[in-house]
């Protein structure tokens, strides 16, 4: 038996464009989980160099857009913006 050779694995690492970040941030927000939400914007941020704070001094706020959408029967996405 021979030993393998594991990388650590990070999202951060495919989230190279707008499309891949707007897919992987729409998929968290398809969960209704404020949590998950907040921990792959925390990636995304990682992904894009910002710093961690910024993304969890906004968790509060996007726990109430979420729960707030959800009691309306409503739910957030994601798009990339077009290009000017």
């Amino acid at each position: 038996m021979t030993d393998a050779l594991l990388t650590p694995y990070d999202t951060a690492d495919y989230l190279d464009s707008p499309e891949r970040i707007a897919a992987y941030l729409d998929a968290a927000l398809t969960e209704d989980d404020p949590a998950l939400v907040a921990h792959a914007l925390d990636i995304v941020a990682r992904a894009r160099g910002l710093a961690r704070g910024e993304v969890q001094a906004g968790a509060p706020h996007l726990t109430a857009v979420i729960d707030l959408l959800d009691r309306l029967g409503l739910r957030m996405s994601v798009a990339p913006l077009e290009a000017p």
